[in-house]
């Protein structure tokens, strides 16, 4: 009998080691198992003290530009030859499928490797995108490569093809570089749209003139607002109102904007061009030349007939000029062509040039002062045929408009 009650208590101990043990290895797999859940650590492309689960550390998007320029995704970051773009990189939390942007974080890309500074909150991802580094040359740098050639004979519209050509005058911050004739190699796509390089200034800064949504846009698309028709200004019985900026009963006053420069001022804004104001010029600015012929007296409202300095050079003499007076100097970032930037090009006063540059068989304004009749104040412009128009812009006649704006060189 004390036998059967030791060899029961023999088992029932045998059997609750084994339940120990199991419980104890149960214990141990669970612990592992939960354990690749809580371990955390620091990430290391981040400055911050922030920790993540294992199962978080999806946090970066990587995409590398391809020859076409299309960003595709890839597995790792370049070690060299490549540059963040930063207006396209950012990071941000998923919030129901949308990418809430965070500022503050700021993302720096060298020698191979990426850092987050400022990065705050858990669940934040970054999209790195990176664009192949191209060799940097400033504008000098590149007519440099051109051959430099000078015009002589501004009586004849001028239409040679003309690429890898440039000519040179002199305008009023030194010698500027312009292209003339039917170039193809005067292209620029910036800020979202296609421009015409009109020249290099004497400061080595560019000035562009806007053609549209691409390469082969024509007609209206070359003009900002859909083509709309606008006056120059919409006061014309005074002579003043020739001026982008005028001030009443002064030759050469600034504190007034025409109507073309509040359209050509709202336009700029609406299209995000303010955007890149870091590449936009806005000291060597705009050449308003309210000078007169030689012989005529300025007068606000003259009994008679009187013309200014431009329609001397390009109808009398078809001597166009960049100079330009400081008091008639418009610093502005977006303004008009001159009708002397036109004559350079390869246009004249009245003869028709369909076959160069600036020819877009459209009616738009340049910003050169022509006459005051002594009733309407008028504006050169160029004609649908690709001529230069005087006795046609009376500043509140409807025209239309081409932006121009300087870039930094």
């Amino acid at each position: 009998m004390e036998f059967e009650v030791l060899k029961r208590n023999n088992i029932k101990r045998n059997v609750i080691i084994v339940l120990f043990i199991i419980i104890i290895i149960s214990a141990v797999i669970l612990n592992y198992t939960l354990a690749k859940y809580r371990v955390t650590d620091s990430v290391p492309i981040i400055n911050s003290e922030i920790n993540y689960k294992v199962p978080d550390l999806n946090m970066v998007s990587l995409y590398i530009a391809n020859e076409e320029g299309t960003y595709i995704e890839a597995d790792t970051i370049p070690e060299s030859g490549y540059a963040l773009n930063k207006e396209q990189s950012y990071c941000g939390i998923s919030n129901n499928g949308e990418i809430i942007k965070d500022d503050i974080v700021n993302i720096v890309y060298e020698n191979g490797q990426v850092n987050v500074l400022g990065l705050t909150k858990k669940g934040t991802k970054c999209y790195l995108y990176f664009d192949e580094n191209t060799p940097s040359y400033t504008m000098t740098e590149i007519i440099a490569s051109y051959n430099v050639g000078n015009r002589e004979n501004f009586s004849r519209p001028y239409t040679s093809t003309t690429t890898n050509t440039v000519y040179t005058t002199t305008d009023w911050k030194g010698t500027s570089y312009y292209f003339a004739g039917a170039p193809t190699d005067n292209w620029v796509q910036f800020g979202g749209f296609y421009w015409r390089i009109v020249r290099v200034n004497g400061d080595g800064s560019i000035r562009l003139i806007y053609n549209g949504t691409s390469t082969t846009t024509t007609g209206t698309g070359t003009l900002i607002n859909n083509g709309s028709a606008q006056a120059f200004n919409s006061e014309y019985n005074r002579s003043e109102y020739v001026g982008l900026k005028y001030t009443s009963g002064e030759q050469h006053g600034q504190t007034t904007n025409s109507s073309i420069l509040n359209t050509l001022q709202a336009w700029y804004n609406s299209s995000n061009l303010d955007d890149y104001a870091n590449y936009i010029d806005n000291t060597i600015g705009f050449c308003s030349d309210r000078n007169m012929e030689r012989g005529s007296n300025w007068s606000s409202q003259p009994s008679g007939e009187m013309y200014y300095a431009a329609w001397e050079r390009l109808y009398m003499n078809k001597n166009p000029s960049l100079a330009c007076s400081s008091n008639d100097i418009i610093k502005e970032p977006v303004g008009l062509i001159t009708a002397d930037e036109v004559a350079f090009a390869g246009g004249v006063l009245v003869i028709a040039n369909q076959s160069y540059y600036l020819y877009n068989n459209q009616y738009y304004w340049t910003m050169t002062p022509d006459y005051y009749n002594g009733s309407e104040a008028g504006v050169m412009v160029m004609l649908e045929n690709g001529s230069i128009g005087d006795n046609g812009g009376n500043v509140n006649w409807d025209k239309y408009n081409r932006c121009v704006l300087v870039c930094k060189g």
